[in-house]
């Protein structure tokens, strides 16, 4: 019976998830459920793939297995239709783009005022990315035990500027245990991948919504104010409650999507809310007579952090991610 089985499934390709990626290797959980080390079929690396990784952890991929000797491994051949996936600025020269993970139904960004700040720009190049992509953003506030009472209202004073947009903002303490309640409802059933700076608590996080885990953490750096990083790879996991979590590398900064300029409005929902009202149908927001985004901006029904992050998203200025724009 074993015997027909593997033989079986040597003949039949299967599907499965991409669990974790090391580069060359891939740990690949079949609809079965079983676990399987494999590699990407040597000709597939070559077919137009524009990302320095052709496979993303959340992948549903096609493979085959097969056994030499003791070992079985698996053989990807094919990556299905992606829902969705965020990417990362390559670091490399070539200017590719690097994804973080794929098919994804929420993307949790983890914020902190201090220790390290999460500035703006780095929200907003997150969620515009989000939006391109049609993935739920959630952003969480974390540290928030830490956090003075003058810290605790600028807290809630950008928690109210995107809540005013649409985006759901929740205070949370990982370790007191803060609202973590409410991000576990939000997570069950769903694939969600926590991102945000190297140090805003990801590890810390995970391993209070499902201890068993035990990610490793990592205390800030006093001296450069920012964490250590103490995730090589990303990972997905199964938790407990019927959820899966993809654990991401502590990034520097997220790419933007590429997208024709008139594009990028769009994916600010406040302004594409109110872009039928512009003069000229494709307007930029910029210099253009009877702009009704400028308008609001005016007004105050706009936030000039959103406009400035906008402009610089339009103008390419990929360097200096953490540059603060809030109070500017």
């Amino acid at each position: 019976m074993v015997l027909f089985v593997l033989i079986f499934r040597i003949l039949h390709p299967m599907k499965g998830v991409v669990y974790k990626s090391t580069g060359s290797w891939y740990t690949v959980k079949s609809l079965q459920g079983d676990f399987y080390d494999c590699r990407i079929k040597g000709k597939f690396r070559m077919q137009g793939i524009k990302s320095t990784n052709p496979v993303a952890v959340g992948d549903l991929v096609v493979f085959d297995v097969e056994t030499k000797g003791d070992e079985t491994v698996g053989i990807i051949s094919k990556i299905e239709k992606r829902e969705n996936y965020i990417i990362r600025k390559s670091v490399n020269l070539s200017k590719q783009t690097h994804i973080i993970a794929a098919n994804i139904d929420i993307a949790f960004l983890l914020i902190t005022l201090t220790n390290p700040p999460t500035f703006t720009t780095f929200i907003d190049r997150f969620l515009v990315t989000a939006e391109a992509y049609h993935i739920k953003a959630i952003l969480l506030f974390n540290k928030i035990d830490t956090y003075n009472d003058d810290e605790l209202l600028e807290i809630k004073f950008l928690a109210a500027l995107y809540r005013n947009i649409g985006y759901e903002c929740i205070g949370i303490s990982a370790k007191t245990g803060k609202n973590i309640d409410k991000v576990k409802t939000l997570m069950e059933n769903k694939v969600s991948m926590f991102s945000g700076h190297s140090g805003v608590g990801k590890s810390t996080l995970i391993n209070v919504i499902e201890p068993d885990l035990n990610l490793k953490t990592s205390e800030i750096s006093e001296q450069h104010q920012q964490g250590q990083h103490t995730t090589t790879f990303a990972e997905m996991y199964d938790l407990a409650f019927g959820a899966q979590i993809i654990d991401t590398p502590g990034i520097k900064g997220f790419g933007v999507v590429e997208m024709e300029k008139e594009e990028l409005g769009d994916y600010f929902p406040e302004f594409f809310d109110i872009k039928d009202q512009c003069k000229f149908n494709n307007c930029l927001h910029l210099e253009e007579p009877q702009c009704a985004v400028k308008e609001a901006l005016e007004q105050g029904e706009i936030a000039w952090s959103r406009y400035k992050s906008y402009l610089q998203i339009l103008e390419g200025e990929e360097e200096n991610y953490r540059k603060d724009i809030h109070n500017t």
